[in-house]
């Protein structure tokens, strides 16, 4: 897949604990933009933060939480991902979403990248 030089990173704030069709939340929403053919997605777990209510969530030395932050960072472009959103929204009991523009620098698969638009000048 080629992505063009601009593109948008859709961030999705939950936490651990959400699910969503009996599994966790991020996982239902990972494959969801696979479904939806996006081009990446990563989740990562965080070690402390709060949202709405102010309550703190954070990993302890000798206990680990089972409701720290989560981030969902989506890739791709304006359209397509605009274009998800929906299909996502009503899973999302609380959280926050952001969009904003990037600049794509090379999004590579393997080490065969004569399929990508590695060499952008």
């Amino acid at each position: 897949m080629i992505l063009p030089e601009t593109g948008h990173l859709l961030r999705i704030y939950i936490s651990e604990s959400d699910r969503h069709e009996g599994k966790p939340l991020h996982e239902w929403i990972i494959h969801q933009a696979r479904e939806y053919g996006l081009a990446g997605t990563t989740v990562i777990r965080g070690m402390e933060g709060f949202g709405a209510h102010s309550r703190i969530h954070h990993a302890q030395l000798l206990r680990l939480s089972e409701d720290l932050p989560i981030i969902i960072e989506i890739v791709d472009i304006k359209e397509k991902i605009e274009a998800f959103l929906p299909a996502i929204d009503s899973a999302i009991k609380e959280g926050l979403a952001t969009l904003e523009p990037v600049e794509i620098r090379f999004y590579r698969a393997g080490s065969d990248n004569s399929h990508c638009d590695g060499d952008r000048k």
